[in-house]
């Protein structure tokens, strides 16, 4: 069964599939936010698959240009500049870290000029005080 329901509703599917042992006979492909997560909390049933990784094949990585960008906020702006980032489709991740940058992230373009574009608006966000930029030219280890 695939489930697309979204917030409270599904919530209380999973308490009451769960209570009434229906999930440890069936498959469920349910995807949760991790707010529903964080709300089920213990509740969920063992047996089941919390998160998941897909990895691609490397003509599937290889399409367009993948970026390491080393990011600096001012501290006062953080909060902004992340939600900022977080509608930013680019990104395919970003990780606060400790040293010489606030943030790490991953950013996928299709073209050259299209990174481009993405860093100076990355640049132009109120609050980012430097970026850092490295682009991916192979890959030597991948596990």
């Amino acid at each position: 069964m695939l489930s697309t329901s979204w917030g409270g509703d599904l919530d209380t599917f999973v308490r009451q599939s769960a209570q009434r042992g229906l999930i440890k006979n069936s498959l469920f492909v349910l995807p949760l936010a991790e707010s529903s997560l964080e709300r089920l909390g213990t509740t969920l049933p063992d047996g089941v698959i919390v998160g998941y990784t897909v990895k691609l094949g490397q003509e599937a990585q290889d399409s367009g240009l993948l970026a390491y960008v080393g990011i600096t906020v001012e501290a006062k702006t953080a909060r902004d500049v992340l939600k900022r980032f977080k509608r930013i489709p680019e990104i395919e991740q970003l990780c606060s870290v400790s040293g010489e940058f606030d943030y790490v992230a991953w950013l996928r373009a299709g073209s050259a000029e299209q990174l481009d574009k993405l860093l100076d608006d990355i640049g132009e966000i109120e609050g980012v005080r430097k970026t850092t930029t490295s682009i991916v030219l192979s890959r030597k280890i991948d596990r």
